[in-house]
């Protein structure tokens, strides 16, 4: 890839291999764990506690930089006998290093449910730990390796919690060896629903598949200018306007970015504002979509996050999807975020970095798969989730 002048981005990605039938003991006190879940569901048993931060701990484990050896095209592993988070990640950055390096490297990605645990004293133990991790990284990439994590679109600009909102992965954000900030960014694009008598159409947009539609979803609608406060409201499209006592409406807005870049952060302990801002420096770091997509399928835009897998525990249909193909609401909902982000109107300039605040050359698209089409889909007898293509988010053979 690096020889056809590609800048490539190393994603080292968990996926949760957990069957449908197993005795493992889950976090809830479920008797089992769900079947092949997201790996945002990893988390410890209990938050805020010193066994909070054991477990955080025992996930991380102990590899060092030290213990991998590169050379003759491969990597050797000569400490302690784990299979730990660390270990995967220094491995993957060793095969990198080994390859010639890479323009950019992540920390994993969509780990929402790791990175808010918080130790006995409220301390994010595990955001401090992909700090450390990240220095490691640093050590076996070089300095030229730009080194982020892939955040959920659902964690990256905060944490609200029972006790207050928190801008937990800011040190991370902060941090000298991360060089941007890094967005699964799956928001969603649309409030669609059939029919003649909708909030939407009323309001003067006539298609799902208009790409001015969609646009005018991406910094506005749902989870920025308004949310739904409960499964009825939805149904009966009862928005609640999102407001901020202190005129920070950014602080509670998922989708907007802007808000989040260009002003400092104040936490909400016990829901007052803290005085001093977090270490978050604002336009200090560009942002990249370390993931963008829509799945393929009626109403895709309504929840670009969710995806049809049988096998899943995750598996789920758009809002007021008929679980119908619709390859066009995929293409539209792309072309209309790399036109929007590519407008220099609407992307501004940092003082800081002299870039824009959206990396638009480097929107990662997902997915486009390895695997050769046609035989991937149509060779089920070899890949499972061969079914799964029709109505997904791949864009191989579309």
């Amino acid at each position: 890839m690096k020889a056809k002048g590609l800048a490539v981005m190393m994603h080292p990605f968990i996926l949760m291999d957990i069957p449908p039938t197993n005795n493992l003991s889950a976090p809830d006190g479920a008797p089992s764990q769900p079947a092949f879940p997201w790996r945002g569901r990893i988390t410890p048993v209990s938050d805020k506690s010193a066994a909070a931060a054991a477990e955080v701990a025992a996930f991380f484990g102990t590899a060092a930089p030290s213990h991998f050896t590169a050379a003759n095209g491969a990597v050797g592993y000569h400490g302690p006998a784990e299979w730990s988070f660390r270990r995967m990640i220094l491995h993957y950055a060793h095969l990198c290093a080994l390859a010639g390096g890479v323009e950019a490297f992540l920390l994993g990605s969509e780990l929402r449910g790791l990175l808010k645990t918080r130790d006995g004293a409220g301390n994010f133990v595990a955001v401090a730990a992909m700090r450390a991790l990240a220095a490691d990284v640093r050590a076996v990439l070089g300095p030229a390796t730009k080194i982020s994590y892939g955040a959920d679109w659902s964690e990256w600009q905060g944490l609200t919690a029972a006790d207050g909102k928190y801008f937990h992965l800011d040190p991370l954000w902060a941090d000298d060896n991360i060089g941007f900030i890094g967005i699964d960014q799956y928001a969603p694009l649309s409030d669609w629903r059939d029919g003649f008598d909708h909030a939407d159409l009323a309001a003067g947009w006539n298609s799902r598949h208009d790409r001015a539609y969609i646009a005018a979803n991406i910094e506005g609608g749902e989870n920025f200018d308004w949310f739904y406060a409960s499964d009825a409201d939805r149904a009966a499209q009862v928005r609640t306007p999102i407001t901020d006592v202190h005129g920070e409406a950014f602080v509670w807005r998922a989708k907007d970015i802007r808000g989040f870049w260009e002003n400092a952060h104040h936490d909400r302990p016990d829901w007052t504002r803290s005085p001093a801002p977090t270490p978050f420096v604002p336009r200090s770091k560009p942002i990249r979509f370390t993931e963008i997509g829509v799945p393929a399928i009626d109403k895709g835009a309504n929840a670009p996050n969710v995806f049809f897998d049988a096998k899943s525990s995750e598996s789920q249909l758009p809002p007021f999807s008929s679980g119908a193909r619709d390859d066009l609401i995929q293409r539209r909902a792309l072309e209309a975020v790399h036109a929007y982000w590519r407008d220099p109107a609407k992307n501004p300039l940092s003082s800081v970095y002299g870039g824009r605040m959206i990396d638009a050359d480097r929107l990662y698209v997902y997915a486009f798969d390895a695997r050769p089409f046609p035989f991937f889909p149509a060779r089920g007898d070899i890949w499972g989730d061969a079914e799964n293509w029709a109505r997904g988010h791949w864009l191989n053979g579309r």
